[in-house]
């Protein structure tokens, strides 16, 4: 059997499966998420661990986990653990949506300036990435800034308790704003700007490498073998991607999950001047470039949840495919925004509403909103030479059918549902049997797996519409920017 171990947010989940990539068990473990300041997001490493534990007993009450080839993770990404010299937790770790490190993040774009970020990462800050969270411990924890003797993203973290080898992977490690994207290694120049040494920071590995196996101390704790490999995994977004079989060249998924994701795989490199999206090294050994919104599903369940008070989804989706938002406008910057505006100031609104127009209307917009968004990303790969012509949709919003023809007809692509919703898992699973030899490689284990079911095709005559209201969608956002 193989372990796929998805640490996110909110839960930590474990999906057990045959030697065939079959879902065959599966088990979560919620934990709290700690908000002691407006704009910090933080959680306590030990909660990953103790989830970690939890599921992998759970599981092994069903099942002989002695029987497990491999283990491998998928983590949300850019969340700063770090360990004193006893390996011992010093702080709650800072979350990829902690957006404390403004002042970080003007001093890096602004004073080191984005065109050396670039050159040094491949990417400019933004307030979720690792770097500017270790300046704002320096500047204002210097006591705790003193103690690190290491420096983690969460899921090395699980993968440590599980094997003690101080490890991560180059799709994680681009996320840090502190490895060199191109050549996948640490920036000396950025761990320079940061004031930490290399030493601090785990080895560098690809997300399907074996780095050890598990400890005889884990194995007692939940009755896994210490025989069963332990590949490092990857990131969320790469590793979600491996599952959705996104990884040869010009392809591309879009996440449809409170904060909004546009994925595309490519063979080489992709530098992005403007910085306006991310370059990342992908799960597979090559790499991707990526936008995300911070708000996609996630104003759709404000709207639907805080403002309408109404659960009937259904109900809502049949009012959707009556609405018409002709002349009606949503920013859906509730957070702010990361790709492809990089604004944390931007805000959300409402434009265009007269007496006319219905709850139906008003939800319509919100989605046209969320699908502009989308696009804004998708235009931006474009730009640097990268034209999909389909794409894997996945995530909440890929449940509702008005909700993906929509955003067929605005983007002007085919969209595709797959045979899985398991995501994270799955590839966390995909890249275990891959570590172990199932698999000759990434791309062998996704198209093994991997299938599409359904397919959205685009209205020539609505893309064409959605095209021009796209332009008063970016005009309205620059109107109203603070």
């Amino acid at each position: 059997m193989y372990l796929g171990i998805d640490v996110g947010t909110s839960s930590l989940k474990a999906l057990l499966s045959d030697d065939k990539g079959n879902i065959i068990d599966s088990e979560s473990c919620e934990y709290p998420l700690l908000l002691p300041k407006e704009n910090w997001a933080e959680q306590n490493p030990d909660d990953w661990f103790n989830a970690q534990v939890k599921v992998i007993k759970a599981l092994g009450k069903r099942h002989d986990l002695t029987k497990i080839n491999g283990v491998s993770f998928c983590g949300q990404m850019h969340g700063l653990v770090l360990l004193d010299k006893n390996d011992k937790v010093i702080r709650p770790a800072l979350l990829w949506n902690d957006n404390r490190t403004v002042n970080e993040c003007n001093y890096l774009n602004n004073v080191v300036g984005q065109s050396k970020l670039i050159a040094w990462t491949g990417n400019i800050a933004f307030t979720g990435f690792t770097a500017p969270k270790i300046l704002w411990i320096k500047n204002n924890e210097r006591s705790n800034f003193a103690k690190i003797s290491k420096i983690m993203l969460p899921k090395d973290y699980t993968a440590y308790k599980m094997t003690g080898v101080f490890a991560s992977d180059y799709s994680d490690g681009s996320g840090t704003l502190y490895m060199d994207v191109k050549h996948k290694t640490w920036s000396k120049k950025m761990l320079d700007v940061l004031g930490i040494n290399e030493t601090q920071l785990p080895k560098l590995y690809e997300s399907y490498q074996p780095v050890g196996n598990v400890s005889k101390q884990f194995a007692q704790l939940t009755g896994m073998s210490t025989k069963t490999k332990v590949i490092i995994g990857g990131g969320d977004q790469a590793v979600g991607a491996v599952g959705t079989g996104t990884v040869g060249d010009n392809q591309l998924c879009i996440s449809l999950g409170t904060s909004g994701v546009v994925f595309a795989s490519c063979n080489h490199f992709a530098e992005i001047a403007s910085g306006a999206m991310h370059s990342f090294v992908h799960a597979n050994g090559k790499y991707h470039v990526m936008g995300v919104m911070l708000s996609a599903a996630g104003s759709f369940n404000w709207w639907r949840k805080e403002i309408l008070h109404d659960h009937d989804f259904k109900a809502l989706e049949q009012e959707i495919n009556k609405a018409s938002a002709t002349n009606l406008y949503f920013l859906p910057y509730l957070s702010g925004e990361r790709s492809p505006i990089n604004d944390p100031n931007a805000r959300g609104a409402f434009s265009g509403i007269t007496l006319s127009h219905t709850r139906g209307d008003l939800t319509r917009a919100v989605i046209e909103g969320v699908n502009f968004g989308l696009f804004d990303c998708l235009k931006s790969i474009n730009a640097i030479g990268i034209s999909p012509k389909s794409a894997r949709v996945i995530g909440g919003g890929s449940k509702s059918k008005a909700w993906l023809q929509n955003l067929a007809d605005i983007l002007g692509i085919k969209l595709h549902i797959i045979n899985t919703s398991d995501g994270g898992g799955l590839g966390a699973i995909i890249l275990a049997m891959t570590g172990c030899g199932e698999f000759k490689n990434v791309e062998e284990g996704c198209n093994k797996i991997i299938k599409n079911v359904q397919t959205f095709t685009p209205n020539a005559k609505q893309h064409r519409y959605y095209l021009e209201k796209f332009k008063q969608f970016k005009n309205l956002y620059q109107a109203l920017k603070k």
